[in-house]
């Protein structure tokens, strides 16, 4: 009699947490199918909001504020010239670039110097956050607005402290430096400023740069990437920002602006502190806590993102390479939503604190702990013959196609709104990508992003190097 009590309890608990899952997986999806729906509606009001007409007369307008275009890099020998050739071709009638080589143990400081014509500055910050120490300022014989700084190795948030105390303009955008901006990408994410005065920070949409054909800094040709795991990231990358990005930044519940392309000003950054250099999810903290000063202070203010103006950025091509990002960008978020955490389901900080803050703690930072205990529970359902194995099958198939549905309305959704990828091959690899990226790949993110909360729990501070192949030429 004591067997069957114990496992008549298994088989109760194990019913309860499996219909809890259930409703979960269940709330999730329909969740992430609504951020979609919201997504396409917001697009076809940003769509076209820009013409070359306005373009043109805004190039020589005095409205447009400054802006200082800040890429932090470490290491950066293979794209360091594209990226930053990128940066000071962007169309933009006041705009400064700032490289920061954070103590680069490679060749970058020197190629900057050769192949920009630099020389030693005397320039001085107007800023005075803490930073490590600059061992040199560079600025450049041509008539170009580049300035290099050569500083100790400080990591990403403490370059970014330290163009922002270089910098002289009212916004600052942050980006990678293996990145490559569009040209006009600068006059898209600064029209939020002009169009309404409590904007603080705006984001653009990244893009896979990986396959695509790059000539002195442009993307020149778009295609889908050669390899299957760059793939799956662009599918990946669209459903994220199409989709998710959009819908928050209209319910002004936007948290995260993505390290690789974002525009902040200057002034509230100083306000807050900076950057935070004692975490891994530099770029989702700040934005966090820009929230939080303002809302404290009560001050009105938005955080937008614009879905036009395009970052093109190199993913990694490797496994290894692949699961050190994801672990980072999971303890990046746990980090961010723990030190805020009384911002969670606190009508004192507006939507951000209803609606953003309660999804990113239950479907991004806890949603590989559900995911991984649902795979777990169907396997102990099967070994203890609590589950049918044609129950296990059907439930397995709804879920791969949910994720295989949000996927491909992803990529439809770029088709139908942004259009992006001119060609018809490029959009049927894309959506064969969907199809391993719901059925595989999604589930190795899931045990990546599960480790970065386990690492975060036990203290790793590790970070991990990024390598690069450079840009297809």
């Amino acid at each position: 009699m004591l067997e069957i009590s114990h496992t008549t309890t298994f088989a109760r608990v194990f019913y309860d947490v499996e219909t809890l899952l259930i409703v979960y997986v269940g709330a999730i999806n329909l969740l992430y199918i609504a951020l979609t729906i919201v997504g396409f509606f917001a697009l076809q009001r940003f769509s076209g909001r820009i013409f070359d007409t306005e373009l043109d007369s805004l190039m020589n307008s005095a409205l447009l504020p400054g802006i200082t275009v800040i890429a932090p890099a470490f290491n950066e020998e293979l794209s360091i010239r594209e990226s930053t050739r990128s940066a000071l071709g962007l169309r933009y009638p006041d705009h400064e670039v700032i490289v920061v080589n954070d103590g680069s143990k490679d060749k970058t400081l020197e190629i900057l110097i050769d192949e920009f014509r630099l020389y030693r500055s005397s320039r001085a910050p107007s800023g005075s956050l803490p930073t490590k120490k600059v061992r040199g300022v560079y600025e450049s014989r041509d008539p170009i607005r580049l300035l290099v700084i050569d500083k100790e190795n400080g990591g990403k948030a403490d370059s970014l402290n330290t163009g922002i105390n270089y910098s002289r303009r009212p916004l600052f955008s942050a980006v990678d430096s293996d990145s490559l901006i569009e040209s006009e990408a600068l006059f898209r994410i600064t029209k939020p400023f002009l169009d309404d005065e409590r904007t603080v920070a705006t984001g653009g949409i990244v893009r896979v740069v990986n396959g695509c054909t790059v000539e002195h800094g442009k993307v020149t040709r778009v295609r889908a990437p050669d390899t299957l795991l760059a793939r799956c990231q662009a599918v990946e990358y669209l459903r994220a920002f199409l989709g998710g990005r959009v819908a928050f930044s209209l319910m002004d519940s936007l948290l995260l602006i993505s390290g690789a392309f974002g525009v902040f000003r200057r002034d509230i950054v100083l306000e807050v502190g900076g950057f935070e250099t004692g975490t891994v999810g530099e770029d989702m903290e700040l934005v966090v806590r820009m929230h939080r000063h303002m809302f404290e202070a009560k001050r009105d203010h938005r955080v937008v993102f614009v879905p036009e103006p395009v970052c093109w950025t190199e993913v990694p091509e490797s496994l290894r390479v692949l699961r050190r990002q994801r672990t980072r960008w999971q303890r990046g978020a746990f980090e961010s939503l723990w030190k805020h955490r009384k911002m969670f389901m606190n009508p004192r900080y507006g939507a951000v604190g209803m609606i953003g803050f309660p999804y990113y703690a239950f479907f991004e930072v806890a949603g590989p702990i559900v995911e991984l205990l649902g795979y777990l529970m169907t396997i102990l359902g099967l070994i203890f013959g609590l589950i049918r194995h044609d129950t296990a099958i059907l439930f397995f198939m709804v879920s791969l196609v949910f994720g295989l549905l949000l996927s491909l309305s992803s990529i439809l959704l770029e088709e139908f709104t942004l259009r992006k990828y001119p060609s018809a091959r490029d959009l049927m690899v894309l959506l064969g990508a969907a199809l391993i990226e719901s059925l595989g790949y999604r589930q190795l993110t899931a045990i990546w992003r599960f480790q970065g909360l386990v690492d975060e729990m036990r203290g790793n501070t590790s970070w991990g190097t990024m390598e690069r192949r450079g840009f297809k030429k």
